[in-house]
Order: C-alpha cells, then sequence, then structure tokens
C-alpha cells in the first residue's frame, strides 16, 4: 500500500481504488486518449472530496473528477486520482417546481433529473444524446449541449448556482455579480475588459476555452456560468442549482429530405424563426437502413412543440411549407417519433464505423460556426478531407451550426499520426476562417486545447493561464487540459495495442480476424450503462443489476484493452482482473444489436475463458453444465431419468451433487423427461408426413431432454401447417433426410451413429476446443440436409444463435458452416416463409413474456411478432434478460445477479399481467427462471398454438 492510498484511506469514507480493475477502467474516456491513474476514489460527500484534495496537494498528485467518463475529448482521464461521482455523489437533492429549479449532485444521470421532473411538466433543457448516461457535472464541466439547445441553449444557460471546492480546499457558492469567485479574479477581469468584449466569437455553440466573458459586468459577472465548461480544471463541483424549462404538452416531429448534406445544412438556419425546439442533421452515409425515412440523401430532424398535438403538428407542417424539401414526413406518435430519433442518437456510436466498417475516430467530433455559415463549412470540410485521403460521416446539431464527424484516421501508425496532426491544424483553420469554435459541445481536452492560440490568439490563451493560476496555483486540477496542454496526439490509446494479430479462436469477421479490433470496436459511448431498458432492448443486465462499471459492457472493454497492452494488466489471458470481470457477463448477446458499435462481448468472453483455462483445471460448473449434452444423452441411452429425477428430489442428495458440481444451492435442478423427444419422434413413426415443403427440425438439447413437450407441439403445428417434417440424420454416412437416422442397410453397418448439437455449452463456458468438434461432427451429420434445400428450424432461439453465429464465426475455415448457419429459421419464420397461407388457431389472449435475448440480439423476432397478431395474442413482451441465461444463472456466486436481472423486466411483467395472460417464453432458461422465481409456468409459442389446434 502506498503513502498516497493509505493517506486516502484513512481521510475518505467512500471507496478507494488503487487495485489494478479500478485503474484500468478509469484509464480512457470516450476520446482517442488513455493515461493511467495511480487510484480512483468514489467519494461520499463534499468532505469526502475535500479530505482527498487536502490528501493530494500533500503529495503534489493531480485531480481529475469524472463523470459517465462519455467525454469526447480525453478530459475525463488522469494520471493522479480520479474522482468517481457515480457511485454516491449522486443524488436529486430536490425540485422546486414553483422556481422551476433542482437541486442536483455532480452524479447524478440527466434522465433521472428529467424522470422527476416531467411529472410537474418541466425538464432540463440541454439533452445529449447519452442523456440515459451521462452526468449533471461532467455536462457542466463540458457545457454539453444536445438537440435542443436551439430553444433552450446549453448547459451553462440552465445553471443558477455551484457548490465548489477550490484545489486549496475554498468552498465557493458560485453565482452572479461575483458572488463566490475567488480572490483575484475581479482583478484579472477589470485589467481585460477589452479582450473580453472583442476577443470571442459570438455564435450559440462556443464552447472552447474558458467563458471569461460570462464575468464581464454587461453580463452579470457570472461567476457559475463562467466555470462551466471549464473541463475540472478550475475546481470541483459538489453540487449545482440547475434552471428547468416548461416541456411542451405534445409534440411532433418534421423530418425533412434533402439531395444532400449541403442542402440541408443551408437550410437549417432559415428554420429557426419558426421556433422550433430542434434542427438536427445527418446524411444517408450514417444510416445503415433509410427505412421510415422520407425521401432524400439527407436529412433534418426538426422537432415542434404545443399545448396540444393538433397544435404541434400544425407548427411542424408549416416547417415543411417553409422549407424547399424532396420530401419530408411529420410524424406525432410517440412511438414513432422514439423510433426517428433513435436513429440519431444512435449516430454517436455508428459513425465511428464507416459504411464499409472500417474504423472512425474522434478527434474533430464536435466544432461550431455561425448557422448561416454551415453549409460553405461542410464544403470546405469535405474537401480538406479528401485532399488528406479521409472519409467522415458528418451529421449533428445544424440549427446551431455545430457538426458532429468522426474520420477513419489511421491511429496506429506513424505515419497516420503525423497526418491526424497536420489535419487538425489545416481544419482549425478552415474553423476559425467561418468565424467558429473548435469545439461546439464536448470541449476542447487534449483533441484541441493545443489549437486554442489559432482561434484565440496567444495574448487571450495566457489570459486563460492566469486565470487558471488564480483558480489553482498549484495545477492540481486535470492539468494538461485547456491551458499548458499535452500534445494533441500524445497519450493515444492504441499506441499500446499490440501491432501483430493476437492467435484467436473466433474468426471475427467484421474486424478482419484480429481480436485488437474487436476490442477497439469499444469506443466508450457508453449505452451499456443505461440503467433502464426501453422496449425490447436487453444491454447491458449485469450492470443495471450491480451497477459497477466492471459489469457493464464497456468495463469489460476497457480490461481487454489493458489486458492486451499488458502495460497495466500484466497476465494476459491468465489475467484475474479480467476473468473477474467477464464473471457476471451473462452471455446475452444484447450488446451485440443494443451496441451501437455492436461489441460482442459473449464471443470475447468465450475467447477468454478458452485461453484463460488452456492447460488448467475448470471450475466445476464448466464440467457440469458444459458438458450438459454429453450427461443428458447418456441419461437418456441408459433409461435413468427416473432415478436421477427420485435422486434430486433428496434434498440432501441434491445438495451435495450441486456442490460438487458448481451449481448455486439455491437452485432446483430441473427434472429430466421420462421421454426424449427423437424417442417420442420414433414411437410416432420417425418420417415425415407426406404433403408440403420439408423441414427439418433441430432437437437441441433443452427440447430433446428437459422439454420435449415443445418438440411435439412444434410437430404437430408445422404439419398442421401443411409441412413435413423431419429430424436430423444421426447416422454419419449414407443417411436419409427425412427420417432421422436410417434405413439402409449398408449404412447401418459402415456409418458412425451422432446426434447433432449446436455446441452452445461449450462455446457459453469457453471450451472451443470441444465445440468445435461438436460443430464439425454436427455438419457431418447434417451432410445430407444440406445437399437438399429444406431449412432448419430450431426452437430454442440460443441454440438457433449459436448455429447463425458461433458456429460460422468458430469454424470460419469451414464452408459448410455458413451453409448451415444460413439455413436456420425459428419457429415462426419458417411457418411464414413456408406455409405462407396457413392461419393460426384463434387464440385472442393477451401476452406477456420476454423476447428471448438471443432471439432479439441475433434472430429477430419481426416474424414472431406477425404470428402472435395473427393468432390473437395481444400485447408487447418485455426486454430485458430473464437472468438465467443457459448456464449462467445455475453457477454457484450468481444466483443474486441472476434473480436481479428477472426483476428488472420479466417478472414484473408477469406479475402485472392480465388475468387469462397468456405467459409466453420461448427460452428454457426463461422458462425455468419463471418457475423457479415465480411459480409460474411459461410456455413455447408452438406448445400455445398446438393447445388451441384442438
Amino acid at each position: 500500500m502506498t503513502d498516497l492510498e493509505a493517506a486516502l484511506r484513512r481521510a475518505v469514507r467512500g471507496e478507494v481504488g488503487f487495485d489494478t480493475t479500478s485503474r484500468a477502467l478509469t484509464t480512457m474516456d470516450a476520446s482517442n486518449y488513455r493515461r493511467v491513474p495511480l487510484g480512483v476514489v468514489a467519494p461520499r460527500d463534499a468532505d469526502d472530496v475535500a479530505a482527498v484534495l487536502e490528501v493530494c496537494r500533500e503529495h503534489a498528485v493531480p485531480v481529475v473528477a469524472r463523470g459517465g467518463g462519455t467525454s469526447i475529448a480525453g478530459q475525463a482521464t488522469g494520471t493522479g486520482v480520479v474522482l468517481d461521482f457515480t457511485r454516491h455523489m449522486n443524488r436529486l437533492v430536490g425540485i422546486d417546481p414553483e422556481a422551476r429549479t433542482a437541486v442536483v449532485q455532480p452524479g447524478v444521470v440527466l434522465d433521472r433529473l428529467q424522470d422527476a421532473a416531467a411529472p410537474h411538466g418541466l425538464r432540463f433543457g440541454p439533452d445529449p444524446s447519452t442523456h440515459s448516461r451521462c452526468t449533471l457535472g461532467g455536462m457542466i464541466g463540458n457545457n454539453s449541449c444536445g438537440s435542443h439547445s436551439v430553444a433552450w441553449g446549453t448547459t451553462a444557460d440552465s445553471v443558477r448556482e455551484l457548490s465548489v471546492l477550490t484545489a486549496r480546499g475554498r468552498r465557493l457558492r458560485l453565482g452572479r455579480e461575483w458572488s463566490g469567485a475567488p480572490e483575484g479574479l475581479r482583478g484579472l477581469v477589470d485589467g481585460e475588459l477589452a479582450r473580453l468584449r472583442t476577443g470571442f466569437p459570438d455564435l450559440p455553440r462556443r464552447i472552447s476555452g474558458y467563458a471569461l466573458d460570462a464575468l464581464l459586468p454587461e453580463r452579470g459577472a457570472d461567476v457559475a456560468r463562467s466555470f462551466c465548461g471549464s473541463e475540472g480544471t478550475l475546481g470541483v463541483l459538489t453540487e449545482a442549482v440547475v434552471r428547468l424549462v416548461e416541456s411542451p404538452r405534445a409534440r411532433a416531429l418534421a423530418v425533412l429530405g434533402y439531395a444532400d448534406e449541403a442542402g440541408a445544412a443551408e437550410a437549417a438556419a432559415g428554420l429557426l424563426p419558426l421556433g422550433p425546439l430542434t434542427v438536427e442533421g445527418m446524411a444517408v452515409d450514417l444510416v445503415p437502413s433509410t427505412r421510415g425515412l422520407p425521401r432524400g440523401g439527407a436529412w433534418l430532424f426538426v422537432e415542434t412543440g404545443g399545448d396540444t398535438e393538433a397544435e404541434a403538428r400544425a407548427r411542424a407542417e408549416a416547417v415543411v411549407r417553409a422549407a424547399d424539401v424532396v420530401d419530408a414526413l411529420v410524424v406525432t406518435d410517440p412511438g414513432g417519433r422514439r423510433t426517428l430519433w433513435r436513429i440519431r442518437e444512435d449516430a454517436s456510436g455508428t459513425a465511428t464505423r464507416m459504411p464499409d466498417g472500417s474504423e472512425a475516430w474522434p478527434g474533430w467530433e464536435d466544432c461550431a460556426v455561425p448557422p448561416v455559415r454551415l453549409g460553405g463549412y461542410l464544403r470546405d470540410f469535405r474537401r480538406l478531407l479528401t485532399a488528406h485521403g479521409l472519409r467522415g460521416t458528418p451529421y449533428g446539431h445544424f440549427g446551431d451550426g455545430c457538426i458532429h464527424v468522426r474520420i477513419d484516421f489511421d491511429l496506429l501508425s506513424a505515419d497516420g499520426v503525423a497526418r491526424f496532426r497536420r489535419f487538425s491544424q489545416e481544419l482549425a483553420d478552415v474553423v476559425v476562417a467561418h468565424g467558429g469554435s473548435l469545439s461546439g459541445e464536448h470541449g476542447d481536452g487534449q483533441a484541441r486545447a493545443e489549437l486554442l492560440p489559432r482561434m484565440y490568439g496567444a495574448e487571450t490563451v495566457a489570459l486563460f493561464e492566469r486565470a487558471k493560476a488564480v483558480w489553482d496555483p498549484d495545477d492540481l486540477l486535470n492539468p494538461g487540459m485547456l491551458v499548458r496542454p499535452a500534445p494533441l496526439d500524445a497519450n493515444l490509446r492504441f499506441s499500446v495495442l499490440p501491432r501483430e494479430p493476437v492467435d484467436v479462436e473466433f474468426g471475427y469477421p467484421s474486424d478482419g480476424g484480429d481480436f485488437s479490433a474487436a476490442v477497439r470496436r469499444c469506443v466508450g459511448v457508453a449505452k451499456c450503462r443505461t440503467t433502464s431498458v426501453s422496449g425490447a432492448g436487453v444491454m447491458c443486465p449485469s450492470f443495471r443489476a450491480t451497477g459497477e462499471e466492471a459489469h457493464s459492457t464497456r468495463g469489460r472493454a476497457r480490461l481487454l484493452h489493458e489486458m492486451l497492452a499488458g502495460e497495466l494488466v500484466a497476465d494476459g489471458w491468465r489475467s484475474t482482473e479480467v476473468r473477474d470481470a467477464l464473471d457476471l457477463c451473462l452471455s446475452c448477446k444484447g450488446c451485440r444489436s443494443d451496441c451501437p458499435v455492436e461489441v460482442d462481448m459473449a464471443t470475447y468472453k468465450a475467447e477468454f475463458l478458452h485461453h484463460h483455462y488452456a492447460g488448467r483445471r475448470r471450475p466445476a460448473a464448466h464440467y457440469a453444465m458444459g458438458w450438459l449434452p454429453v450427461w443428458l444423452r447418456w441419461t437418456a441411452r441408459t433409461r435413468t431419468a427416473p432415478v436421477v429425477n427420485a435422486l434430486a428430489s433428496v434434498r440432501p442428495l441434491a445438495a451435495v451433487a450441486k456442490r460438487l458440481g458448481g451449481i448455486a444451492r439455491e437452485r432446483e435442478v430441473p427434472r429430466l423427461a421420462g421421454e426424449t423427444f427423437s424417442r417420442w419422434w420414433r414411437r410416432r413413426g420417425g418420417r415425415p408426413t407426406e404433403g408440403g415443403d420439408l423441414v427439418v427440425l433441430w432437437p437441441d438439447t433443452f427440447t430433446e431432454h428437459l422439454s420435449p413437450s415443445v418438440g411435439r407441439a412444434a410437430v404437430r403445428v408445422l404439419e398442421a401447417a401443411g409441412l413435413r417434417v423431419a429430424l436430423p440424420p444421426t447416422l454419419r454416412g449414407r443417411a436419409v433426410v427425412g427420417d432421422g437416422t436410417s434405413r439402409s442397410p449398408l449404412a447401418l453397418l459402415t456409418a458412425r451413429r451422432g446426434k447433432v448439437c449446436c455446441g452452445l455449452t461449450y462455446v457459453s463456458t469457453g471450451q472451443l476446443d470441444r465445440a468445435r468438434a461438436v460443430m464439425r461432427r454436427t455438419l457431418d451429420l447434417m451432410a445430407p440436409v444440406l445437399e437438399t434445400s429444406a431449412p432448419v428450424v430450431v426452437l430454442e432461439p440460443s441454440c438457433a444463435a449459436a448455429l447463425r453465429t458461433d458456429l460460422p464465426e468458430l469454424l470460419h475455415d469451414d464452408p459448410r458452416a455458413a451453409r448451415l448457419a444460413a439455413r436456420v429459421l425459428t419457429f415462426a419464420e419458417a411457418l411464414e416463409r413456408h406455409a405462407p397461407d396457413w392461419a393460426p388457431p384463434e387464440v385472442n389472449l393477451p401476452a406477456v413474456g420476454q423476447t428471448h435475448c438471443h432471439q432479439h440480439a441475433v434472430l429477430g423476432d419481426a416474424a414472431d411478432r406477425r404470428l402472435r397478431e395473427s393468432a390473437g395474442l395481444t400485447g408487447e413482451l418485455s426486454g430485458g434478460c430473464c437472468g438465467l441465461a443457459g448456464n449462467f444463472g445455475f453457477e454457484a456466486g450468481h444466483y443474486e445477479v441472476s434473480a436481479a436481472c428477472a426483476e428488472d423486466q420479466l417478472l414484473p411483467a408477469v406479475r402485472e399481467a392480465p388475468d387469462g395472460a397468456v405467459v409466453l417464453a420461448d427460452g428454457f432458461s426463461c422458462r425455468t427462471q419463471l418457475e423457479q422465481l415465480a411459480g409460474v409456468r411459461g410456455r413455447h409459442l408452438a406448445e400455445v398454438l398446438a393447445e388451441r389446434l384442438d
């Protein structure tokens, strides 16, 4: 324990973390930069903050205040002690609806403030796209804005008073008329009035530098406003009084289509006199699909408000009439507006990839120019990109002249970094030539502070340094930001990564087979840190259960990044820090779809576990549940399921078995079926009926041994729809498709018997060599099927997802894997595609439950929705993850998190279900979780439909 750590532990009541994991989680924000801190402190209150400052001052160690860690310019990283306000100082102290103010601590997430203000018809004006995880402290530090700034301004416009601690421990209450000003600040301003009145560009999104002009007497000498945007370099915020605005009772969204980006940019300023709430712009190269958008190559998202829906719509239609557009769309339905806004908000993540999948990075994320000059600026910007051989996809706040863009800089090679520097310098000159600001929202940080002399001149930058010295004479707070900055090409987070590809098992097709590139996908946008999911969203259930950064997708990606770097996490694949962070990953695959850059932590976890345990004894659960298909097959072969069930019902015996198998003592061992699905199939005749298209029904491990009723129901429904059902061959050799085995005497003598398996349990426990062997055997068995056009219908969503993704990515060298993956259909997809004229039986009941997380992330549920609608099953299924997630919820030590995940969405939805509602759960894990935690029987959709066939 270092002297610094010991002193902090004595002085602070909050958590002090100098361990590898705590430090690794805060090496980066959402920028290109990386700095390794000495330690992290989560203060409980302002007294703790004062204690940290005192200790760090005595040890000459810098302090960096950090909120949600979504800063784009590097200002939330540091080499000293990082203050994490999200853990304890995250309270909404109170709301005064009459005064329209709120009192907040720096770690409170913006959405929490919005939710609390909404019942009073109020809201906080600024709303960055990271509103579900960014904190008020970070917003004040960066002077954040968001899409509604044309109506409600920046964060500085919404601040009334700030409680601040200086580096030397003074407690100040900042406000207007010099309230709370540190000694010497007024004298500094009085001596520079002329410069402050003439040296600052007049535009709505000037965020760069210190806002010293807010201290002018004609502007109320507003110390609080001047403090906004100082990026933690002047003082540490401990509490804020912020202004709320009246939220329109109704809103409408006009989406305006233009031929190109320049046309949209030039039209934006002309719409401002109509009083819109937003004027957001984006071009077609940022949109994965234009479905739902009006015709055009670029769009403006113009939101209007009113007391009634009709009034809001009328204002939106007035905007359409005033705009010279290719096409337009006006939406008042809240769901429709949310869907459209999600396209815009996800741009902060999708922009990190070019349309061809190559990487793109921040650095010139948010410069701003006067709105009337935006069209010309964008043309110059595009020309500069072309001149440097670079590509970018601009989008952003067109009404404020603020453009976000990620550019495909090569930040891995010396030549690429040199080009990054040259481009940055030249673009700074272009921005200044258009009367703009280097930062229009996210601050200067390390990305742009070096270039501030180009915008303000050397004398004004020197004035910034003098102001910093007044507030923080010891340069303790976030040094290297804003004044005396580090070079913009130093501390790049990519410089520590290996230059040669890492030897891995999966193919990582979207990342060129490069595991480092896969890990680099996480840019810190932190959508995984949202505390609630909307609609069918899943990511990230473990973070919502624990609230810990280490258990978020971003946190795990950061640890993997540091593992590859080898500086902080020095044990490589043997790292216990990475193992422990991945331990609570449910492998739900939610991040694969919900993360804007499609981080696939389930695959990374399987990869890590494979290497971590290579040549070593694994946890007992890996053998008990990873090899589950083997144990269940032996039980079926020996016909000992009744004996196993009887023994499992004896509590002392079950307790011993669970302990030996690494199974949570709180769990009940599921009962095995007395008759497997395949045995029922053979007893039934084992051959398809005559009639329509042939479909091959996959006998997954769970349907085969634990829920054969699902398989029997699926056969009945598929045959009722006129389809011919067959099971996969069980003999390798000259097997005949359609009988589940073979009736060829020669085949019986020469072929080897086997059962198909997707390999899911081996993949989820990281036993990739075994998974590969199982998958190759499956491909051998399925060879006759692949010679036909028959689809493969998989009833268990997790198995279908494994066949669609894990199979071709793990056997990327076997073309049969991709062919089988392409054949996989869900139950609903098979009916829709191969029996399109069949009408399901009418159920006409409300339905509740949860869309399986793997179905949401990999398979999609559009066909299921249509099938439910046709059957009269009404209502929406919840999102999230059930928490059992295959082996996860059964493993010892996971029960509490597993149950918390179920309580997030699934169990409340079931408890609130109307009388007579059907509880749908297509996954065996979901059904087991419902039964064990709620005493409710969930059913596969096939079971519900089969029951109604009678």
